[in-house]
């Protein structure tokens, strides 16, 4: 009982006198809010529905079919559509590698923000997990743009890399290998927990 005390002294109640209900509560009279119900639509069931023998849809034409959904997006009703009107030109290869691009000057920085140890050779997965690159496709070029400023003794592994950026980090005293994995090794490299 002492439990509840606090509650029931924040409690108001209203003022007001209920008012008894007009009509009588009986389960005859229990009926739904009004629209919250509606009747099921029957089609083809005669003329006076006014939804009878073409049951709403007109004569014939594509809407008038049955089984007959939306047509594709480009279908332009057996014209010739735009993408098969149009002249198609080069080709996608199969065999290419797509190569995420980290420049110099944003490896610096990383390293000189303390998100990087330069005292360890630098991986591709070290890259990935301190967020200096956001994706690995067939792995990670290094490019040349802040090879003027760049001063860091660095050793560091990537797929691919610029000859201004490879130049720039021997300059610096440092050292790039240059490691071609395939897509399970670099899955391995990146995960290696998945492959334990």
């Amino acid at each position: 009982m002492l439990r509840f005390a606090r509650f029931t002294s924040a409690r108001t109640f209203s003022t007001q006198a209920v008012q008894p209900p007009k009509q009588p509560i009986h389960l005859g009279a229990l009926a739904d809010n009004a629209g919250a119900v509606t009747q099921r639509k029957r089609v083809g069931r005669g003329p006076g529905s006014g939804l009878g023998k073409t049951a709403g849809r007109g004569h014939k034409g594509q809407k008038a079919r049955s089984g007959n959904g939306k047509p594709v997006p480009g279908f332009e009703g057996g014209q010739t559509p735009l993408i098969k009107r149009v002249p198609k030109r080069g080709f996608y290869n199969i065999h290419g590698k797509e190569y995420h691009q980290l420049n110099l000057d944003r490896l610096q920085h990383w390293i000189q923000t303390g998100r990087i140890d330069a005292s360890k050779p630098i991986t591709m997965k070290e890259l990935l997990d301190s967020r200096c690159i956001h994706k690995i496709q067939d792995g990670v070029k290094l490019l040349g743009v802040g090879s003027e400023s760049f001063s860091l003794p660095i050793q560091i592994e990537v797929a691919k890399a610029s000859q201004t950026a490879i130049e720039a980090i021997e300059k610096a005293g440092g050292k790039v290998t240059i490691t071609n994995l395939n897509k399970l090794a670099l899955r391995a490299h990146i995960h290696p927990e998945k492959f334990m």
